[in-house]
């Protein structure tokens, strides 16, 4: 059995286009996502050209998974 490539074990996230411009770098190239961060897991809105940080919104702290306590 191979190897896999390095190609066919990258993960990817959707990245929604959002309206709007930069207003570090001016260009229309916004993109909405989930990041990790040393605080946790983000919603964050991020310029694709110069990756400003137009919004960062706390989300739950495991990201996609929603554990029955935090639902309490």
């Amino acid at each position: 059995m191979s190897e896999p490539t390095h190609e066919a074990s990258r993960l990817e996230v959707e990245r929604l286009p959002r309206e709007g411009a930069c207003p570090r770098c001016g260009k229309e190239k916004l993109r909405a996502y989930p990041v990790v961060a040393e605080t946790g897991w983000l919603h964050v809105v991020k310029c694709q050209n110069c990756l400003h940080s137009v919004e960062r919104e706390r989300w739950s702290r495991l990201g996609h998974i929603q554990l029955l306590a935090d639902l309490v």
